[in-house]
């Protein structure tokens, strides 16, 4: 087997939104081969209005992944994460618009992606999971078709029907060929960790994606959330959280999943209470059933907590995941 390369293990990680970013953040300490690639499925906040004015991709979620990843003056993270609170431009951050800018420039949103992570100077490389304007839906429970990645939390939890699937249109979509070929090269594909429905899983359902992923020789890793999120995931344990990743894959597409074994203080996890959130722990049940389908189950104290917000500890992540890039490279 092959040495890692000196500049650490190829990496491809596959979501969107906080959780991904976060992840980012810590992994560009262990190694510089990342290729992460990002949903473009939303159509909330201020991506949602570029998308629906300018007929462009979101960038929010590239965004905030090329901002975890870039080596530059901390006055240049500042400015890109500038959002502004009045007037017109109410709500936008000047990240979104600079991508934007460089959209119209070169008149290409790969080419955009591309000048700005240079200018972000990125540890790796971000890839849109597809150029095409895709719509997210979703099939809830009561048969309802909910259309719009921001309206479906919103509506399943007005309706008290929780998401059945959910699915893309244009329904045949094409990944960009460096994506492919970084799942190809890959020493370790890691899924999440980031909102279920809405980040994770549409870039499963880009064409072909499912079945890359499959014949990579990578270890598949799937890290599951650490709480579960209003109108998306309500009562979710992270057995449910796993067996929608593998409905809306294949059955046997995972390797290892990592979940969290840390109880979060009393304070900080009321508040999640009162807005809706439970924790996702990973109990000896779900182990067993894991098992039992060829996942190995990784347990781990992954609570980090900052300014009242519970996130993954990124570090830890990070290390599990060199550790099992270690296994199977050696």
């Amino acid at each position: 087997m092959r040495d890692i390369l000196l500049d650490g293990p190829r990496v491809v990680v596959i979501g969107g939104g906080t959780g991904l970013s976060v992840l980012l953040g810590g992994l560009k300490g262990y190694t510089k081969n990342i290729t992460a690639i990002v949903t473009v499925a939303d159509d909330g906040g201020g991506s949602g209005v570029l998308r629906e004015d300018l007929g462009m991709l979101p960038p929010g979620d590239i965004r905030a992944c090329m901002l975890a990843l870039a080596n530059t003056e901390p006055t240049m993270e500042r400015l890109f994460q500038y959002r502004f609170d009045n007037g017109m431009l109410k709500g936008q951050s000047f990240g979104n618009l600079f991508i934007a800018a460089m959209n119209g420039i070169y008149g290409s949103f790969e080419m955009a992606i591309k000048e700005t992570s240079n200018v972000l100077a990125i540890t790796g490389r971000v890839y849109p999971m597809t150029l095409e304007k895709v719509r997210l839906f979703a099939e809830l429970e009561d048969g309802k078709i909910v259309e719009g990645e921001s309206n479906i939390p919103v509506i399943a939890q007005n309706r008290k029907s929780s998401i059945k699937r959910v699915f893309i249109d244009p329904k045949i979509s094409n990944p960009l060929r460096e994506s492919i070929e970084a799942i190809e090269e890959a020493d370790l594909i890691v899924l999440g960790p980031g909102s279920l429905y809405t980040s994770v899983i549409p870039n499963l359902l880009i064409n072909d994606i499912v079945d890359k992923i499959y014949r990579s020789k990578a270890p598949k890793v799937y890290i599951c959330n650490v709480m579960t999120q209003p109108g998306e995931t309500d009562g979710y344990d992270l057995l449910d959280h796993v067996e929608a990743i593998l409905r809306h894959s294949r059955p046997d597409l995972l390797d290892y999943v990592i979940g969290n074994i840390e109880e979060i203080p009393e304070g900080i996890l009321n508040k999640y209470i009162t807005d809706g959130s439970t924790p996702v722990l990973l109990k000896d049940e779900h182990r067993n059933t894991l098992r039992n389908i060829g996942i190995d189950t990784i347990e781990e104290n992954l609570i980090d907590i900052k300014k009242n917000y519970i996130r993954h500890d990124n570090i830890k992540l990070s290390q599990l995941l060199m550790d099992i890039c270690r296994e199977e490279i050696n």
